[in-house]
């Protein structure tokens, strides 16, 4: 029988548990620099195509955005929303398309006209988070607002082909997809789908044959029919209501955006886009006019030297937004990446858009025709990553000052060694913790600091600093010979003048790049 005294219950910490909320990501130092690095890249490109920034707020009316109009009680599912003090409901960006046409409204005599933009920011999906899937995540746009010509469409893809190039894509690991929503509207009219009181059913058949590179055919079929089991099979995962259409406007659907669809004729150059795979009772106004518009795109990029290697014309491309009404157009990668499991998959889209020619015309009395892209940063730069066009490595680190005497006047000595640093370009900081050497320097390591400058009070009344070289110092364990060994101390760490420091931390900053 034990005679231990109990022990006491711990009481409760009242500490508050430090957690982020799913699906809100946080961002390495590494992380933020590799994506300002690609997203200088991709604004040159958008400015050599004449395009200009513009920065909309991340909160918006949320009657603005369209698509999540206010029921009853507060607006729909997809959007994160609060109330105004003037009880008005406000909502998060969804994206940065409907916030860009809210702007041109309500600055539209005062804009050029075609109005060209570029924009990057955060968005926000009131959506479940789950593996690559953020409730926050960033973009970058660029639109054309104000031109019905279908030469801005063609402008669009080659800037998107031009894009991906200037990141270090190479042809061949890249295509940008075009397809256009008339044809798609059109056969969906042909089937019984037509009218506002479908409208509904239509966005649905969207929505699925967007997923037709996750889930294939056979998942895509599931969709447009009664609906689809996440676990692959009836009562496994979710549940996800489909379109509920019949077998014959299935294989109709089918016939057109199945990837192995032949929509180009034998000879492309004389005859462009025909529909020899379409039945004839499905050829309408919106069919003929869908590919008539895919063949002028064809037409002008072939002119200006982008072949089908870089853009082509490919029927399972939709955009499951309900908003684009022509041309729509994918950033897909060629290339192959492994999955968790080790197999090989093939990287897929990282961007797209389309023409959407009734968002603006919602706030105004006129029609206001605009086309654009979105670039998906996160996803982009993943895919620069795994081809190694961007490093992923620490970025370097400051020069560390170490405060070996914590007293006012030595300490203004440290701050004009870091100022004359600064003053020449070189990232430098004193360490103001309270540590002693050997955790200072144990600091500068965890800054990827490539140097640490120290004095003491011997160095101060020489007028030195000793320079110690952080990355060589790190390789005199594995010397076994000490004349070796002491040679490469003695080049690791000395002894500077102050009035040289600036020339010898550049010398051995040189010997690591």
């Amino acid at each position: 029988m034990s005679t231990e005294t109990p022990k006491a219950p711990r009481p409760e910490s009242s500490k508050t548990e430090a957690r982020k909320p799913r699906g809100l990501p946080d961002r390495s130092s590494a992380d933020i620099r590799a994506t300002n690095e690609m997203m200088r890249v991709i604004q040159r490109v958008y400015e050599l195509y004449g395009f200009e920034p513009v920065e909309t707020p991340f909160l918006e009316y949320t009657d603005a955005l369209g698509k999540f109009l206010p029921d009853q009680d507060r607006p729909n599912a997809g959007v994160f929303s609060l109330r105004d003090d003037d009880e008005q409901w406000m909502s998060l960006r969804y994206d940065l398309t409907a916030p860009l046409a809210r702007y041109c409204a309500e600055n539209w005599q005062n804009l050029p006209k075609p109005y060209r933009s570029y924009r990057a920011g955060w968005v926000f999906r009131n959506e479940k988070p789950g593996p690559g899937r953020f409730r926050q995540f960033m973009q970058f746009d660029a639109d054309t607002v104000g031109s019905a010509s279908v030469a801005a469409d063609a402008e669009i893809c080659m800037m998107a082909a031009d894009t991906l190039e200037a990141l270090g894509i190479p042809r061949g690991q890249y295509v940008i997809k075009v397809n256009n929503r008339k044809i798609l509207d059109g056969v969906m009219e042909a089937i019984g789908l037509g009218g506002e009181e479908n409208a509904g059913r239509r966005l649905t058949v969207l929505r699925a044959i967007d997923k037709l590179d996750k889930f294939g055919w056979f998942g895509v079929r599931e969709l447009l029919g009664k609906g689809r089991w996440d676990g692959g099979e009836a009562g496994k995962g979710d549940f996800t209501k489909g379109a509920d259409l019949d077998s014959a406007q299935i294989m109709r659907l089918e016939t057109l955006v199945r990837n192995d669809s032949t929509i180009w004729s034998a000879d492309e150059e004389e005859h462009g886009l025909v529909a020899n795979r379409l039945e004839a009772e499905n050829t309408n106004t919106n069919i003929d006019q869908g590919f008539a518009e895919l063949n002028e795109i064809r037409r002008l990029v072939q002119s200006a030297g982008y072949g089908p290697d870089r853009i082509r014309i490919d029927p399972s491309v939709v955009r499951g937004l309900e908003y684009y009404t022509g041309p729509v157009f994918e950033a897909e990668l060629l290339f192959e990446v492994k999955d968790e499991d080790g197999r090989p998959i093939r990287f897929g889209s990282v961007g797209g858009g389309g023409r959407y020619d009734g968002l603006v015309s919602r706030f105004l009395d006129e029609a206001v025709p605009a086309t654009g892209f979105s670039i998906g940063v996160s996803r982009l730069l993943a895919a620069l990553q795994a081809l190694g066009k961007i490093s992923t490595e620490t970025p370097e680190g400051p020069v560390i000052v170490l405060a070996m005497d914590k007293t006012s006047e030595a300490m203004a000595d440290y701050q004009k060694i870091v100022a004359s640093l600064r003053s020449a370009g070189i990232p430098a900081e004193i360490y103001l913790g309270s540590a002693g050497m050997k955790a200072q320097l144990k600091y500068a390591d965890r800054r990827n600091a490539r140097i640490a400058l120290i004095q003491g009070s011997n160095e101060r009344e020489k007028g030195e600093v000793m320079l110690k070289d952080l990355i060589l110092g790190a390789t005199l364990t594995g010397i076994a010979d000490r004349t070796e060994y002491l040679a490469k101390q003695a080049e690791a760490q000395f002894a500077v003048p102050l009035s040289d420091v600036v020339a010898k931390v550049r010398e051995v900053l040189a010997r690591h790049r």
